[in-house]
């Protein structure tokens, strides 16, 4: 009787080490989504108006960078859209009627000065044929008589265009231009709307790496939030159950400091360990892998605990998993 009083401890013994060898309850931590507030160009920070902790509504002001250089930018872009739109309505409304009349008003003086330099041409080639001019002479009187025929030519082109007016070609390239100048316009007002940097959802302000004053480089994290939702477990699935543990499946949840488990489901399971020998895979090394998963906390209790806390996950759908 005294032997088995001794022994009895010893088999205790060996069976609690037999049911730590258990991988369950998974291990891990409550986590919040984290959002990532990235500087929009590489400008200063003027303007930090939220602390570390504080609660921030969606399209709250988080922080605003120096907008001088962009809106000089947006200025000169929309100068250059009024520049077009005026242009535009020159071709669609056509030549005035004063570009009319000058333009007839030169041709009419390009076919006079033809005329004169005709009739200047036939005395010039008859006083060579009597041998009172040179050769010479009746070359600069053909050549003043060329210049003003092209003169004529050109004045009737120009008058030719004036009254045919602007073609369709030239209203589809002005109307492509102000569509251009419009866009850019509108994307450099979008850029200058960015240099405030707004809550794109409701949570908490987690960390603000930078101050006023800094100037961070374009995509840098000058804030992280914390969604205001409720928390998620993230808990660290080991190899040898992974295969078992599938998005959708029922958990339990056991938080430190909460009396009642809270009811879960797993949302996503990681495909990539967090951690692979770097020598081979062996069926030893295999059992070292693990894999996160992200189970979902169901129940209006879960809403209010803090993140960062330590929690237990099991799964009462899963043999060989301990009840609750």
């Amino acid at each position: 009787m005294n032997r088995l009083r001794l022994l009895l401890p010893l088999v205790v013994l060996v069976a609690a080490c037999e049911v730590s060898d258990s991988p369950f309850p998974l291990v891990g931590t409550l986590e919040r989504d984290r959002i990532e507030i990235p500087a929009q160009a590489w400008e200063v920070l003027v303007e930090i108006p939220v602390r570390e902790a504080d609660v921030v509504e969606p399209g709250q002001l988080l922080a605003r960078q120096d907008p001088k250089l962009v809106e000089a930018r947006v200025e000169q872009a929309r100068a250059t859209e009024q520049r077009v739109s005026r242009r535009l309505a020159e071709l669609e409304r056509g030549p005035r009627a004063e570009e009319i009349s000058a333009a007839r008003a030169r041709l009419e003086g390009a076919e006079s000065q033809l005329v004169a330099d005709n009739k200047a041409l036939k005395r010039i080639e008859e006083l060579v044929g009597r041998g009172l001019l040179s050769e010479s002479d009746l070359d600069d009187a053909r050549a003043r008589q060329e210049v003003s025929a092209a003169n004529r030519d050109e004045a009737i082109a120009r008058l030719s265009e004036l009254v045919t007016g602007t073609t369709a070609e030239e209203l589809d390239q002005a109307r492509a231009e102000l569509g251009a100048a419009r866009a850019h316009a509108a994307e450099l007002t979008l850029e200058l709307e960015r240099l405030q940097l707004r809550a794109p959802v409701a949570g908490v302000v987690d960390s603000i790496p930078y101050k006023v004053g800094d100037r961070p480089a374009a995509g840098a994290v000058v804030m992280v939030l914390l969604a205001d939702t409720s928390p998620y477990a993230r808990v660290y699935v080991p190899e040898t159950v992974r295969a078992r543990i599938t998005p959708g499946m029922p958990a339990t949840i056991r938080v430190d400091g909460i009396p009642d488990p809270i009811q879960g489901r797993v949302r996503t399971v990681s495909s990539d360990a967090v951690f692979t020998p770097y020598f081979a895979l062996t069926e030893r090394d295999r059992s070292r892998l693990a894999y996160v998963a992200e189970v979902t906390l169901l129940g209006d209790a879960a809403e209010r605990l803090p993140t960062g806390l330590p929690v237990e996950a099991s799964f009462p759908d899963l043999p060989g998993a301990p009840a609750e």
